[in-house]
């Protein structure tokens, strides 16, 4: 057993699980350390899959009880029935174009530099959004529409763009159209969850061939990291915007993709395009 290998997948996994529900763009962070780990083989591709499905399973159990509501209502609830409703209605735009622009995205912008210019530009709209005057009018997700999960169903197909971040977008997206902070972080969180089980199911699919038992250990360490740090960092994040802005995020993002950008110009780093 490769120990080293073994301690790549636990690094990689802890940070997709803590970066997976931040606005700071879990596959841009997995392709920068990826890249600086070295770790950017084929099996490394069903590698970020595997652990991006422990991180949402970490979201589900967070809200089992939620979900349990819904699931157990859709019949005869009307309310958990709606709710249903509005996260099969904001998942749409992301699984539409995703079908049609995956293979071209995958191919053309899923390297280093491409992640860093996303974080830079990411930065900047979240500081933008946060000096607008805020005045919500949904406080919780309950008393959200149709209308206005589809439109943070549009934002959320934004996050194709590796480094724009899925959740940064649904949740900037959500505050812009009217959500509280709060209703904008659950509704977030709850629509992650059809939306990375297809995108999940979907590259399994797409990269069947790339699986191999001997690479199990390594899934698996990947994984249980990525759920415990999921876990913790929704807990935190859901504690955290109660008192602050996105600001943080925002400084930090631009920070990290100025420093991806001045390495690879300046020679420091030699990122590939993996």
């Amino acid at each position: 057993m490769d120990l080293i290998l073994l301690l790549k997948a636990f690094c990689l996994g802890i940070v997709e699980g803590l970066t997976e529900f931040l606005p700071i763009s879990s596959t841009g962070h997995l392709i920068i350390v990826g890249d600086l780990l070295g770790y950017t083989n084929e099996s490394s591709k069903v590698f970020k899959i595997v652990i991006q499905l422990g991180a949402i399973l970490a979201v589900c159990w967070d809200y089992r009880r939620r979900l349990g509501n819904m699931l157990g209502g859709l019949i005869d609830t009307p309310s958990e029935r709606r709710f249903a409703s509005l996260l099969v209605i904001g998942f749409m735009p992301a699984a539409v174009l995703g079908l049609m622009f995956h293979s071209t995205i995958k191919a053309l912008l899923f390297n280093p530099l491409t992640v860093a210019t996303a974080l830079v530009v990411g930065g900047i709209i979240i500081l933008y959004v946060e000096k607008r005057a805020y005045h919500p009018r949904i406080h919780s997700v309950d008393e959200m529409r149709w209308p206005d999960a589809l439109k943070v169903g549009f934002a959320q197909a934004l996050a194709m763009i590796p480094g724009t971040s899925r959740s940064g977008a649904t949740i900037m997206g959500g505050l812009v159209f009217g959500l509280s902070r709060k209703a904008a972080a659950e509704f977030s969180f709850f629509l992650a969850i059809p939306t990375m089980f297809a995108a999940t199911a979907y590259d399994l699919y797409k990269n069947w061939a790339l699986l191999r038992m001997d690479d199990l250990p390594v899934f698996a360490t990947g994984f249980v990291a990525a759920f415990f740090a999921a876990m913790w960092a929704v807990k935190g994040f859901i504690r955290f915007i109660s008192n602050h802005t996105f600001v943080v995020f925002a400084w930090y993002r631009i920070a990290l993709g100025l420093v991806v950008l001045a390495t690879s110009y300046s020679g420091v780093v030699n990122w590939s395009a993996a």
